[in-house]
Formats: structure tokens, sequence, C-alpha cells
């Protein structure tokens, strides 16, 4: 009984060491639409230099305070486009870097401003082009 027990919490323990959860009050911005591509280039030499350059670069800039990640979806009303999701810490994050109307606050503009040169690279390989968004808050 004790090996059951202890089996069983070292397998709960490994599921919270390597899972990624979202805590309470975290904001989930759901970004969906289309890339459109510059011609010559694939969407996965986009989506290489998307997750593998660009992203880590622009979560370097913001420190803990915005997660990026990047789907397709696969079924439903957004099936074959592109979802972009922005994790904050909070409501209040968010609002440092986005105002009610969701445009971009000084703060946001001087951090991207930071990787303006891989930001140009990006909008080289293709642009995004935005459907629509939610924010969601995680209780």
């Amino acid at each position: 009984m004790k090996k059951l027990v202890l089996l069983t919490a070292l397998i709960l323990l490994s599921g919270l060491t390597f899972g990624q959860t979202f805590q309470k009050g975290n904001l989930v911005g759901f970004h969906v639409g289309t890339v459109i591509l510059d011609p010559d280039i694939t969407l996965n030499q986009y989506n290489d230099f998307y997750l593998n350059k660009f992203i880590p670069e622009f979560e370097k800039q913001f420190q803990g305070d915005i997660k990026m990640y990047s789907a397709v979806g696969d079924r439903g009303d957004d099936e074959n486009l592109v979802g972009f999701f922005w994790v904050f810490k909070s409501v209040e994050v968010r609002n440092k870097y986005f105002t009610q109307d969701g445009t971009a606050t000084e703060l946001f503009n001087s951090k991207l401003g930071n990787i303006q040169a891989i930001n140009e690279e990006l909008n080289k390989l293709g642009t995004f082009s935005q459907k629509h968004y939610t924010d969601w808050v995680i209780q």
C-alpha cells in the first residue's frame, strides 16, 4: 500500500513539475486570422522563424509578463486559420501594454522597438491579418 501511495504521489508531482497550467487570474488573448506570405515563402518557413526566433526574443523583452504560442485551427469556425495566443500574468499586466480599445501603449511599443530588426525580418516573410480576437480571464 505504501508503494502505491508513493507511486501515486510521484506521478502527481511529475505532472505538476512538467505540465504547464494556467493560474487563476491569467489573461489569455486568442487572436485568430491568416498569415499572408510573401512570394517564395512557405508557412513552415514563417512558423519556424516565428517560433524559434521571434517568440524567444519577444518573451525576453517582456520578462515573463507575456508568453506567446502559435496554433492552426483543426475544426470548427476557425478551421485552417492561424491562432496566436498571448498569455498575460493578469488583466493588470495586459493593461500596462494595451489600452481599453486594444491599442498598444508606449511601454509595449518601446519593448517591441528593442526587437525591431527581428520584427522586420518576420514581416519580410509574411504578415498576420487578424480576423478577430477575444481576451479570456482564467477563473
